[in-house]
């Protein structure tokens, strides 16, 4: 038995995944970068919000890449209401999450200038594998019931929490550089 294409459909969905990882990695300090480019002064309240407007053209562009790259495939443009309901919530959670990470952003400038991301993404990225692994749970109950799960994973999920929040407080970045009392080296 061949086991070329299984590896080969593993291979692919984890090079999608780490470019995802890659891109996800990025955005949260691109991001804090782009809105503090924006104008400030009077309008740094709405420094996050412009930021967020670009962030939405980005999503339409890519939009219609997707839309052009669907045609290219050869389909016939048949969708299902289930399949569109579901995929417009996913639309709207995603969204919201951008917008309310720029806010975060925003809110933590500052306190944490342009370290800000430093403190936001960890928590970010720290706990949406949990709540996806929750709603995960609710949307596929396991087989067992919540009783049935293993202990690896439950410490697991705990880590996870537990290193966002450690990450976040302790980045270098964020705990104000070299401690009193240290010399400082000239630049």
């Amino acid at each position: 038995m061949n086991s070329q294409p299984n590896s080969k459909k593993m291979e692919t969905w984890i090079i999608f995944a780490l470019l995802t990882v890659l891109s996800w990695g990025v955005y949260g300090v691109i991001l804090h970068k782009g809105r503090g480019y924006m104008p400030m002064g009077p309008e740094a309240p709405h420094a996050s919000l412009k930021a967020f407007l670009f962030v939405c053209i980005a999503y339409a562009i890519i939009g219609i890449a997707a839309a052009v790259l669907i045609k290219l495939r050869g389909s016939n443009w048949s969708f299902t209401g289930s399949g569109i309901t579901w995929s417009f919530i996913a639309g709207v959670t995603g969204a919201l999450g951008a917008f309310t990470l720029v806010l975060a952003l925003g809110a933590a400038a500052p306190i944490y200038k342009g370290a800000a991301a430093a403190a936001v993404m960890p928590i970010v990225f720290g706990g949406a594998p949990i709540i996806n692994t929750i709603t995960a749970m609710l949307l596929h109950p396991p087989e067992g019931g919540i009783k049935a799960l293993p202990l690896p994973f439950i410490l697991g999920c705990i880590l996870a929490a537990t290193g966002a929040v450690m990450v976040a407080k302790y980045a270098p970045s964020n705990t104000g550089g070299a401690k009193p009392g240290a010399a400082a080296k000239p630049h």
